[in-house]
């Protein structure tokens, strides 16, 4: 009888479920760092056909990984407020059709990026989403409270993709971008873990709040801020971007420290959260500093 009911619930999920299933948020902002990576691959600009088919094949291979992410963490998800009302945990769509919606986007991106873009492109982006998917969400999660900053990885990879798609090749400046959002990730994460805390110990997640406690965590958020604030400094001192990056950049990092010293009054509990979202912003306006720094040098040399 309870499978009937999953099934009949499932049958009325609509496209916004299966929208839902791809975490569009996370897709559309990780796209944003594949179209930086592309547009600082080259010295103009590049072949606009060869990038539409770049963002849509990496965009559904990402949104493959958030599916079957969504169909492993299912039992998980019921567990924590944040989650309890995700399209496979609510029962709206079942485990089985989330994983064939994942292999449907899996196969098409994968095949768009294979024989229009690049068979290199095409791999490392299902190196991507495997990381994510299956190494981060199966094993690492439940297994160490390093989870985020091993499985982290996974998730720095798209400015590469995007630099790959228009060159066919690994250039030292597009690792630059990765390891900007490698040291980038586990504040953003450890910051919601800490406003999440109770609900990561109820799903026997062993995030760092739960086995180490809070202050040690906010110890680490310091630590990696600082990591990220050495790395952001990369694509200055290699010559990659210049003086209006460097400008901006430092008052991201000026103000990203103001909102970490924050955490550390234990009396403030909206902190946690609020250096999250900034943490988006963050990263996003880092990555339009580099772009628009890109194209100020370009001009100058063209002109």
């Amino acid at each position: 009888m309870g499978s009937m009911n999953t099934i009949s619930t499932a049958e009325r999920a609509t496209w916004k479920d299966y929208l839902v299933l791809c975490k569009p948020k996370v897709v559309v902002l990780m796209l944003v760092t594949v179209l930086v990576g592309a547009l600082l691959a080259v010295p103009g600009w590049p072949d606009m056909m060869i990038l539409a088919v770049a963002l849509v094949g990496i965009g559904a291979c990402a949104g493959s990984g958030a599916a079957i992410n969504h169909m492993i963490d299912h039992r998980l998800d019921t567990k924590m407020a944040r989650t309890k009302n995700r399209p496979i945990a609510k029962g709206r769509v079942s485990p089985e059709q989330g994983l064939i919606f994942a292999l449907i986007l899996a196969v098409v991106g994968f095949a768009l990026l294979w024989f229009i873009v690049n068979p290199l492109t095409a791999l490392l982006s299902l190196a991507s989403l495997l990381g994510y998917a299956v190494v981060y969400t199966l094993f690492l999660k439940r297994a160490t409270p390093q989870n985020i900053t091993i499985g982290g990885l996974a998730g720095a990879m798209p400015p590469l993709l995007g630099w790959t798609a228009m060159t066919g090749q690994v250039d030292p400046n597009a690792l630059l971008l990765v390891l900007i959002i490698f040291a980038w990730t586990p504040p953003h994460f450890w910051a919601l873990a800490i406003h999440r805390k109770d609900e990561y110990a109820e799903a026997n997640i062993p995030m760092l709040p739960v086995t180490h406690g809070n202050h040690f965590t906010r110890i680490h958020i310091v630590l990696y801020s600082l990591l990220m604030f050495a790395a952001t400094l990369m694509p200055f001192i290699s010559g990659m971007s210049g003086w209006l990056y460097l400008t901006g950049m430092l008052l991201l990092n000026a103000r990203q420290f103001w909102m970490v010293k924050l955490i550390f009054n234990e009396a403030d509990e909206k902190a946690p959260m609020a250096l999250f979202k900034y943490s988006i912003q963050y990263l996003l306006w880092l990555f339009v500093l580099i772009l628009i720094d890109h194209y100020t040098i370009a001009s100058k040399v063209i002109g």
